[in-house]
């Protein structure tokens, strides 16, 4: 499998990068079959391993811990923090009392004395970022984190983070993990060049559109989500009509090249120069071994312009599947006057 330098950091990380939101109680819940498929990555060439404080209360953090013990110096371990780790204000966000905290608690899960890039799950509108970069910095200084980085960044909170870095002699955030795939593109506007310019490492997730191209002859049937009363295959949404007839378009393209679906769609997310490493997420080792079967595939200018006619650059077919709202709109406090 092929490697790429982590944002400038001399890491050097495989193409394709092992996401552990799914081992755990919101997924895989056999501990000793994750393990394997942790292993099984492994041996076919991934190097980096990405989890997070958050999923499953910490479990997926366990499990990963017990995957890499004696296989510690053959990985690049990436956790995150600032999602809510219960009831308590104080577990979550960027504060400096959370971030030490946090730190030691991934730290006991995975069994390790430090890991090599720490990442920001979200911004956090009410923390000060001198706060919470001087406290990341203390980290790298103690050995804690080897470098840290951010997750789902606007590019105005990007620069914001960088000018600080740079103007309260703190190290600076050396990699972002934005969502990207073919049906939700609208990062190549900002983001991604964004990253570019301030030589960011780029860790993408979602490659599969959350199962709309995963090949499957219904996209809509048999996702973890299907039935969980969100938007994310109602049918009456124009967004989702959007992508169906995209999603149909894209499988012939992917028939036409010989190849699956899936493997059509992570190629094309590691297509993109910005990109260091694809995230990919599989539940089961099913899951798994077809993704790994997708590790090599390049695709040509031809299909990657089909690609851009189907869904041009920088377009998202369906607002809704962004993940991230500003609190200046979701929090109606931001934009009213107390009367």
């Amino acid at each position: 499998m092929e490697r790429r330098i982590l944002g400038g950091t001399g890491m050097s990380v495989s193409e394709f990068a092992l996401g552990t939101m799914m081992l755990g109680a919101m997924g895989n819940t056999d501990h000793d079959e994750s393990v394997r498929m942790i292993h099984t990555a492994l041996d076919a060439g991934i190097n980096f391993l990405d989890t997070a404080d958050v999923y499953s209360g910490g479990e997926s953090e366990t499990i990963v811990g017990k995957a890499i013990r004696g296989r510690r110096d053959d990985v690049v371990l990436a956790t995150k923090f600032s999602m809510p780790m219960g009831e308590d204000p104080n577990r979550r966000g960027g504060s400096r009392k959370w971030i030490v905290r946090a730190v030691e608690e991934s730290l006991r899960r995975l069994g390790t004395d430090f890991v090599d890039l720490y990442q920001m799950h979200r911004f956090d509108p009410d923390t000060d970022l001198d706060e919470t970069l001087s406290a990341l910095s203390d980290l790298v200084r103690a050995g804690k984190v080897r470098a840290f980085g951010s997750s789902l960044f606007h590019p105005e909170q990007t620069v914001e983070a960088q000018w600080v870095s740079q103007r309260r002699g703190h190290h600076r955030f050396r990699s972002e993990q934005p969502q990207y795939n073919i049906l939700l593109r609208g990062i190549e506007s900002n983001v991604l060049p964004t990253a570019q310019r301030y030589g960011m490492g780029v860790l993408t997730f979602g490659p599969l559109g959350s199962g709309w191209l995963s090949g499957r002859a219904d996209p809509t049937s048999g996702h973890r989500n299907s039935g969980a009363g969100t938007q994310l295959f109602d049918q009456s949404d124009p967004g989702n009509r959007a992508k169906a007839a995209a999603v149909r378009e894209l499988a012939q393209l992917a028939a036409e090249a010989g190849l699956p679906l899936p493997h059509l769609a992570t190629a094309f997310v590691r297509a993109h120069p910005a990109v260091t490493s694809v995230l990919i997420g599989p539940r089961t080792p099913d899951h798994l071994a077809g993704l790994l079967a997708g590790a090599d595939v390049v695709l040509g200018d031809d299909v990657l312009d089909r690609i851009d006619e189907i869904v041009p650059p920088g377009t998202d077919l369906n607002p809704h599947d962004v993940m991230f709202v500003p609190s200046a709109l979701s929090d109606k406090r931001a934009r009213r006057i107390a009367r």
